[in-house]
């Protein structure tokens, strides 16, 4: 057939197909001389374009006519690949195609009829395994593992015996497609046909006996990269569907297996690199077993497969110190999935020796990895960690993990832990060590609070009353309330915010003068704490706030009194009327699951904002009944923004349905 005359070139060809209406009058012939242009690109748009015309059934026979075209070999393949994206459409054209006189075309008909993956093609496939053409019957072998069904197992298992290798190969690759593993005895007798030897294995991976394992681990020890590799795909496949318990079963076996042969190391490095990915699931089970250490960065590699990870942590947790070690000498050689592996895996491998490799590792990994370095630094039990843990208090993005990681190492080097966090900040190095000290130090720690909670500088005097409240809350208290009158805005911030979250009876009225601060990021706390710590008592100040012209004021206001649990309809309204957008949406989430709070939100639908309006829309999908669905449909007709119309309709539907 000719090319599309009227586009001469590729991509003007190419783009014509792509922007061609489905609707347009003779589009499917248009569509079918596109099958067969000399350009691959074409031919698949063609193809992808076939896929979504109306009339699937004449699309179908139409396609078909193709396939018959010997010589477009082109245009054949790609009129398969289209005839495979039509689904049920056609099913009934390609069985019919399974009798035709041309083998070719019965053999088309069958690859494609796999490739549907549809049930209703079992019958017909298995009775195409009668065909007088090998490869008609090799094909509907294939594809009937891709079908599956009861009679398609039992059809593939019954050319196990047949005298033509090809067919017991398909048959085979069918069973391991369908998961069902014929009887152990004819695996094992099939294993000894070097030609349907890595289908047997793939197959002996379904079978859950130590018997399957054993034969298995045999296959591990052949001279015969091939074998290897598919006894490992095979060993992977019976981890990945084997119990927990079964697991370290089959881990055992394949550990003496290993045992015995003296390059085993050098055989799974080689697997971890193979292109299957079960292969390398199987040698990283045969690494986690073997436990060689110099394995190590070869596994970790494998984490350049997402859906290995988990098996490759599991496999380098496995590896111990000395694996650990190596990881550590090669970090910068690592790609970056691999040394993100590696990072985490290092928190269980570390000990007394690594903490200069894993200072040095700090000098130059990625921020990412820089707080799971750190979290192994705790992990290594050595009184080495601590100085420069406390060194890395002073930098904001790791103070917490470093923080944390003393409070870990301190299980075994408290006392030193203890004196690095008391000269610290005997020094002043950095007022994380007072968070720190406090939550290694514990109680024992509070006279040293007390004192720094009176300094000279701010910064010291809001840490320690910070830090206390963590330890013991009657000091926490005694301190925050000092320093709720402190002369520093830092300090009196910091004081209300421990004030909220220790709460007590003495709450509301020890944070009346903060909500009146001079000071407007004192007030904005006072605000929060007073909905933190359940003082209902100054609900009057709040309500006083919600009217507010700083709008963060207003809108900590309203949603302080929603979690006190006092948001009335008068403030709600009120709110709702403030000139800051933001507290008006406040209003709408602090009300959302009340009858006032649906009122509100009815009466929002018209707001000149159309953040408000969409605001309002969802109060009335999750809270709204049947008797707001008119308004919401009369908001939905007049919306013209695109995301409030989006939200409004989403309501409209939730409503309906009421």
């Amino acid at each position: 057939m000719n090319h599309l005359p009227e586009f001469p070139a590729e991509e003007a060809r190419y783009r014509a197909l792509q922007e061609l209406d489905p609707g347009t009058a003779g589009a499917l012939e248009v569509l079918v001389i596109g099958l067969h242009d000399e350009s691959w690109r074409v031919r698949h748009v063609a193809a992808e374009a076939l896929k979504r015309l109306p009339s699937s059934r004449e699309v179908a026979e139409r396609l078909i006519r193709v396939l018959g075209e010997r010589g477009e070999t082109g245009a054949r393949n790609a009129a398969a690949e289209a005839l495979a994206g039509l689904g049920g459409a056609a099913l009934g054209p390609l069985v019919v195609l399974l009798a035709h006189p041309d083998p070719d075309q019965r053999k088309f008909a069958a690859d494609i009829l796999g490739q549907l993956g549809q049930r209703t093609a079992e019958l017909p496939l298995v009775q195409a395994l009668e065909d007088p053409d090998l490869n008609v019957r090799v094909s509907a072998s294939e594809s009937l593992g891709r079908v599956g069904g009861e009679h398609a197992a039992r059809a593939l298992e019954g050319l196990l015996t047949d005298a033509e290798p090809l067919l017991r190969l398909s048959a085979l690759e069918g069973l391991a497609l369908l998961r069902r593993p014929p009887p152990l005895p004819v695996v094992l007798s099939l294993l000894e046909d070097p030609r349907l030897q890595r289908s047997a294995f793939r197959v002996l991976g379904l079978v859950p006996q130590v018997v399957a394992t054993e034969r298995i681990c045999q296959g591990l020890a052949s001279a015969v990269r091939s074998v290897r590799e598919a006894a490992l795909g095979a060993l992977g496949t019976q981890v990945a569907l084997a119990e927990p318990m079964r697991r370290g079963e089959i881990e055992a076996v394949v550990r003496v297996a290993l045992r015995r042969l003296p390059d085993a190391a050098e055989r799974l490095a080689q697997a971890l690199e193979a292109e299957d990915v079960t292969v390398r699931s199987g040698a990283l089970v045969s690494a986690a077993a073997l436990g060689e250490a110099s394995l190590a960065l070869p596994v970790a590699e494998a984490a350049r497969e997402d859906r290995l990870l988990r098996e490759v942590l599991n496999t380098l947790g496995r590896l111990g110190p000395e694996g650990g070690r190596a990881l550590l000498a090669h970090m910068a050689d690592l790609s970056s999935p691999a040394r993100a592996a590696a990072a985490e895996a290092l928190v269980d491998l570390v000990d007394a020796h690594s903490v200069t490799a894993l200072c040095a590792l700090l000098e130059w990994a990625e921020d990412d990895l820089r707080a799971v370095v750190v979290r192994a630094l705790g992990r290594t039990r050595s009184p080495e960690a601590v100085p420069p843990l406390v060194d890395l208090l002073v930098d904001p993005s790791l103070a917490g993990a470093a923080t944390r990681a003393l409070g870990v190492l301190a299980g075994s080097n408290r006392a030193a832990v203890l004196a690095a966090l008391e000269e610290a900040v005997t020094r002043r190095a950095t007022s994380a060590a007072v968070a720190a000290l406090a939550r290694v130090g514990g109680a024992p720690a509070l006279p040293a609070l007390r004192q720094l909670a009176r300094d000279a500088e701010p910064t010291w005097r809001a840490a320690a009353v910070e830090a206390a409240g963590e330890v013991d809350g009657s000091v926490g208290r005694e301190l925050a309330r000092a320093a709720l009158a402190d002369e520093a805005v830092q300090v009196r911030a910091v004081g209300v915010r421990a004030m909220g979250r220790l709460g007590g009876p003495e709450a509301g009225a020890l944070l009346r003068p903060a909500l009146h601060d001079e000071d407007a990021s004192v007030r904005l706390a006072a605000v929060e704490a007073v909905g933190e710590s359940g003082a209902t008592d100054r609900a009057g100040d709040l309500e006083a706030l919600v009217r507010h012209p700083d709008g963060a004021l207003a809108v900590a206001a309203v949603r302080a009194l929603a979690r006190l649990g006092v948001a009335g309809p008068g403030m709600l309204r009120e709110a709702a009327g403030h000139p800051d957008a933001e507290v008006v949406k406040a209003a709408l989430s602090a009300g959302a699951v009340s009858k006032e709070g649906v009122a509100l939100a009815l009466s929002l639908l018209g707001h000149p904002r159309w953040d408000v309006r969409a605001a309002a829309a969802r109060v009335l999908g999750d809270s709204g009944g049947p008797e707001c669905l008119a308004a919401a449909r009369g908001a939905l007709e007049a919306e013209a923004d695109a995301l409030a119309r989006q939200t409004l309709s989403d309501a409209v539907e939730r409503l309906s349905r009421r």
